[in-house]
């Protein structure tokens, strides 16, 4: 069978092994949105609390729901996040997975620990809420903020991979830059904060976005496509 054509560079599990490094851990970071400063931060988090090892961003590129940002137009970003890190991150590694999220929360990070093991992984990044998703009726969460995290804990010995988690990572300011939020909230910090709905805001109407936010890099990629950017 012939395999699918994509218009980005697709590797197979076995394609993606073969470049990881021998005998050492490797933490996949699974994402579906450009990566801006507080996703970026948590990385370096992930990759220093995992001792030696290599992070593997290995975002989905397909299609998910309306208003996310076009795959192709993400791929750029990324490049020019590798492109950009590269020389001071050499552990991190980047690769594609030409899939759909089904957005079905604890089941969907169970599959997506499968689909990164198969690629090489030891360890798996589950964020607060992974794969969520609305009530259709209430507009409330539909899973609780911590079920991937916990699902994929309960089964971390049977599929052989380990999960690491992490809360949401705040601006402070300038001399503290990021933190977890429990850790601003412990000793009274004001955080900065930026909605995605104002980003994109900001982003059409050509106005100035805080490089605390977002790197340069990505703003200029998203600025240039335009509403093209959006599903």
């Amino acid at each position: 069978l012939a395999s699918p054509k994509f218009k980005y560079i697709v590797q197979t599990p076995s394609e993606v092994r073969a470049t990881l490094p021998a005998g050492k851990d490797v933490v996949a970071f699974q994402n579906r949105n450009p990566i801006h400063r507080a996703h970026f931060e948590l990385l370096i988090c992930a990759q220093r609390d995992v001792k030696d090892s290599i992070l593997l961003v290995h975002p989905t590129c397909g299609p998910t729901q309306p208003g996310d940002i076009d795959g192709l137009v993400r791929i750029d970003t990324y490049e020019a996040l590798r492109k950009e890190t590269e020389a001071q991150y050499p552990m991190f590694r980047w690769a594609y997975l030409p899939y759909s999220m089904k957005m079905a929360g604890p089941r969907e990070a169970i599959q997506h620990m499968i689909i990164r093991k198969n690629f090489g992984a030891t360890h798996f990044i589950i964020g607060r809420d992974m794969a969520g998703t609305k009530s259709t009726i209430t507009g409330d969460d539909f899973y609780g903020a911590y079920d991937a995290q916990e699902t994929g804990k309960k089964f971390e010995a049977e599929l052989g991979m380990k999960v690491t988690h992490y809360e949401n990572m705040v601006y402070v300011d300038e001399e503290t830059g990021y933190v977890e939020e429990s850790v601003a909230k412990k000793t009274g910090k004001k955080v900065a904060k930026l909605s995605g709905t104002e980003f994109r805001r900001k982003l059409r109407a050509g106005e100035e976005i805080p490089e605390w936010f977002a790197f340069k890099s990505v703003v200029d990629i998203l600025r240039k496509a335009g509403d093209s950017a959006f599903c």
